[in-house]
């Protein structure tokens, strides 16, 4: 029987409620570049995780990296319905809350992005799933 954990983030970025397998990337993840926004799948030659797709998972990762573009590729991501359900980060990434922001407003569409402490961040990306309620909380699934 799996066990089952909720957690409380640091702080919730862009509110909203999302479940879905937990995908934690090795490496952070710039989407200007390194996300195909049409199908979902990461496209970074350089990145570990190269040909996964993000598409309706809970993506924990501890930032984004590069460019400012990146947020425009998110929001594309989200119109097409090809993002991750939510975004958990361990280090604030303003680029990748103003993707989800955009969206929200031009497209109606809410992708959660939140930031957890470390013990919690370790606890996520070893889960198999994972649940966010629009207060935030994380219930996970080990």
């Amino acid at each position: 029987m799996p066990d089952i954990e909720r957690h409380t983030p640091k702080r919730v970025l862009v509110a909203g409620s999302a479940a879905g397998p937990v995908m934690a990337l090795d490496e952070p993840l710039s989407f200007w570049g390194g996300l195909d926004s049409e199908t979902g799948r990461i496209i970074d030659h350089h990145h570990p995780q190269i040909g996964q797709c993000v598409a309706g998972t809970i993506l924990v990762m501890r930032a984004g990296r590069g460019s400012s573009s990146a947020s425009s590729v998110l929001a594309e991501a989200i119109r097409l319905g090809t993002s991750p359900a939510a975004i958990v980060l361990l280090e604030l990434d303003e680029i990748i809350v103003i993707g989800a922001l955009v969206a929200d407003e031009l497209y109606g569409i809410v992708v959660h992005v939140l930031v957890v402490d470390e013990p919690t961040f370790g606890r996520i990306a070893s889960a198999s799933s994972a649940v966010i309620d629009s207060d935030g909380g994380i219930t996970i699934e080990i």
